[in-house]
């Protein structure tokens, strides 16, 4: 059998969408997180259309006496979609548009950095395996017992004003989110690296790095999807997470974890609790909508991601 038949056997190109679409928590899933990525990168058409932009004011919208927005929900009107932002009058759609933008765009380059630098030091450690698996192993140990999202807030508390924390918040949570998926994509690697294709490609004389790079990487390309889709959602979380405590993005950019932690006030008041849940509902889609889509992927390429260090 040739190497083309061995890798058509294993089922390489197969039409992983349209099996995804038939799984009802797959098809939920992906209209769940498609939806508020449309809006976040359409967020200038989408304002526009609206009308509005994410930073004037309409004080001639609140209560005088406590800036409490008039109205119901939270002023919700014809030209205010989701109504106008407590004290400031700022209108909460393009806020929250723009957030799904900033957010989104750090969680996916995280995501990207972390599992591309995993793909590629998991596959050369299945490969090698010997001293690579043996130091990757206790850094990846190390990484493990290190207090990750302590770091992160301490750094991004420190850093200077005119570096762009939109960056360094990428760079910080793909360091930390690498590990993770490294040692699952190494565990499965191994089990590649003894089938039938590769041993073939190893006797035609395929030096180490063309094998990885043609005939392993593709063959784990439906691990790493599912890697991908299983970390964004985390992703998010935190990149909210870390601006609710104030060490997100600068206060001028809109973002949807600073939403919610502005809204906690109202909350607490019962004065205007519209304001804490259109940015949260978001929150929602896209967290839960990525881990159905991640799950749901998971079954639909069969793959199994537990740790088989």
């Amino acid at each position: 059998m040739s190497i083309a038949e061995i890798q058509q056997a294993e089922g390489r190109g197969t039409p992983v969408l349209g099996r995804l679409l038939r799984k009802r928590s797959g098809a939920v899933g992906l209209v769940m997180l498609i939806v508020p990525l449309v809006a976040g990168l359409c967020a200038p058409l989408l304002v526009r259309i609206e009308g509005q932009d994410p930073n004037t004011m309409h004080t001639d919208l609140l209560d005088p006496d406590g800036g409490r927005p008039l109205g119901a929900f939270g002023g919700v009107s014809a030209d205010h979609w989701l109504g106008v932002v407590p004290v400031t009058g700022v209108d909460l759609f393009a806020q929250i548009v723009y957030g799904i933008r900033s957010s989104l765009f750090i969680a996916f380059g995280a995501s990207i950095l972390s599992i591309a630098f995993a793909a590629v030091l998991g596959t050369a450690i299945g490969y090698f395996g010997g001293w690579l698996n043996a130091v990757a192993g206790r850094v990846i140990d190390f990484m493990f017992g290190f207090p990750g999202l302590m770091f992160v807030i301490a750094v991004m508390a420190i850093v200077p004003p005119e570096m762009p924390r939109g960056l360094v918040l990428v760079l910080v949570l793909a360091f930390f989110g690498w590990t993770v998926p490294a040692r699952i994509i190494g565990a499965q690697a191994g089990a590649v690296n003894a089938r039938a294709f590769v041993e073939a490609a190893r006797a035609t004389g395929a030096p180490p790095w063309q094998i990885i790079r043609r005939e392993m990487l593709p063959h784990l390309f439906g691990l790493v999807v599912v890697l991908f889709a299983m970390s964004l959602p985390g992703n998010v979380s935190v990149v909210a997470g870390l601006s609710f405590l104030g060490v997100g993005l600068r206060g001028d950019v809109p973002d949807l974890g600073k939403l919610l932690s502005d809204s906690l006030p109202w909350i607490y008041s019962g004065a205007d609790v519209w304001y804490m849940i259109f940015p949260g509902a978001v929150v929602f889609l896209i967290v839960f909508g990525a881990t159905l889509a991640g799950d749901a992927l998971r079954d639909v390429l069969d793959v199994r991601t537990e740790d088989a260090a």
